[in-house]
């Protein structure tokens, strides 16, 4: 890795790989990797501070700092870290318009920057936009590429922040992070054979691509949208136990359930979807308080047995994954190459369970400490290029599940059937762990006639 007195050039993981090349590919399409996350920030604030503690975020982690370039006579990609970079910094005042006319403001102002998109060459891909409603309420909007932060990343960031905040902008008071410079150096010393030839074993015999809707090259990206469903603190609590007493991960038991809905989409018995996982090894020192894009995207292989129990299929999904634990740094990109169209998917599925976020705790009641600044996050938004994403947010007080999906192919109301779908399935599963793949109820009759008619219409049978 090069060094001068200006910068750093390092090379890319396998995902911002990934995640650069969709965004060089068309730069005229919706960046969808693009992403926003909001706070509420009620009490009294001093703007200047925040600004500066910002700043003191990207002096800290130099990888923030990064641009992303193909350079002339270099057959990878770089990213050349800045030595200094200023904070984009914008503040808007709708203190002066009535209550809804201030949030549709801000809500356009908050789309305006998010539509701005990124060069990747020019850092740093973060802007902070803050919006004051009134002398003790403001909205922090943190636009940022993924390239830069996956999602484990974020609450470490906001809590850095924040912490810097409390400190009048001075970062010299956290605690020392070793650089995502190391986790670099790590994946540049694994042995990519061996992880190329273990997923050459792991999809031997796939030969077809697991699709749920048509396949169109010229498809451009477009912003998802989202439909929700929250699984209570009861049905949770049999899935969790199921899990427990059969040995795997209440993550391999929703994948399960997935697994069997798309199976019955794509008219496939042998299926493929894809899943996020962390990517952070952990035999490398403090790379759990590390700031970076670790998370990778993987295939994940269920061939279904109609005669197997769902238990039994769950703890081989389970046996499969753990198999692969060593080899999951390997680039999707490099595993499609070697497995072929059978590691093709267009289905991914995300387990977020992420680090404790003190913005999304629950609040203390203001007048608790009315001289305190309060944050609590408002969400954001993310998207990805895949048609059907489906999220699964582990919590105390049940099991939140998403679908984010593409307006162009899904409506909100198919989109809705399918995750009331795979709750049903899950609770069909929890209640008899043992009952035969070929015997859960996937798909109603008249989901059945929506699903495959309306717009599954791939010109292959869907299995019963």
């Amino acid at each position: 890795m090069k060094r001068s007195a200006l910068s750093e050039v390092w090379p890319l993981s396998p995902l911002q790989e990934g995640l650069l090349f969709h965004a060089t590919f068309d730069e005229q399409a919706v960046d969808v990797y693009s992403g926003q996350h909001v706070m509420e920030l009620e009490g009294p604030l001093d703007a200047e501070v925040l600004r500066a503690s910002g700043q003191a975020m990207l002096d800290r982690h130099a990888n923030l700092r990064a641009g992303f370039r193909q350079t002339a006579g270099l057959a990878q990609p770089v990213q050349v870290i800045a030595a200094r970079v200023a904070l984009p910094w914008r503040e808007a005042d709708v203190s002066a318009l009535p209550s809804a006319g201030a949030e549709a403001e801000a809500d356009r102002l908050a789309a305006e920057d998010l539509d701005r998109g990124f060069d990747p060459a020019v850092p740093p891909l973060l802007r902070f936009l803050l919006i004051r409603f009134g002398a003790r309420r403001h909205r922090l909007v943190i636009t940022n590429h993924h390239i830069l932060l996956d999602g484990w990343s974020l609450p470490i960031f906001k809590r850095e922040l924040f912490g810097v905040y409390r400190a009048g902008g001075d970062s010299s008071g956290l605690k020392p992070v070793p650089p995502y410079r190391d986790y670099l150096v790590w994946l540049s010393r694994q042995d990519r054979q061996a992880a190329r030839a273990a997923w050459r074993r792991e999809l031997d015999g796939k030969q077809e691509p697991t699709r749920v809707v048509v396949a169109d090259p010229g498809r451009d990206p477009v912003m998802t949208e989202l439909t929700e469903l929250r699984l209570g603190p009861e049905p949770t609590g049999a899935l969790r136990e199921l899990a427990q007493a059969h040995g795997v991960t209440l993550n391999t038991v929703v994948q399960g359930a997935w697994a069997m809905l798309v199976s019955r989409l794509a008219g496939r018995s042998d299926v493929v979807f894809g899943a996020v996982v962390a990517g952070r090894p952990p035999e490398l020192p403090g790379v759990e308080d590390m700031l970076g894009l670790f998370i990778n995207t993987l295939p994940v292989r269920v061939p279904l047995d109609p005669a197997q129990r769902v238990c039994d299929m769950l703890v081989a999904l389970q046996a499969r994954q753990s198999a692969l634990t060593a080899h999951q740094y390997l680039g999707l990109a490099e595993i499609q190459r070697e497995a072929g169209p059978g590691a093709v998917f267009d289905t991914l599925v995300v387990y977020e369970n992420y680090p404790f976020d003190p913005t999304v705790a629950p609040a203390a009641p203001a007048a608790a400490d009315p001289d305190s600044l309060r944050v609590t996050s408002r969400g954001g938004r993310q998207a990805a290029h895949y048609p059907l994403t489906l999220g699964i947010r582990p919590g105390r007080d049940g099991l939140a599940l998403h679908v984010d999906y593409r307006p162009d192919l899904f409506d909100q109301r198919t989109a809705a059937e399918l995750l009331a779908r795979l709750v049903r399935i899950l609770e069909a599963v929890a209640a008899d762990p043992g009952v035969l793949v070929g015997r859960v109820p996937v798909l109603g009759a008249a989901e059945w006639v929506r699903v495959v008619e309306e717009w599954n219409d791939t010109g292959v049978g869907v299995g019963v």
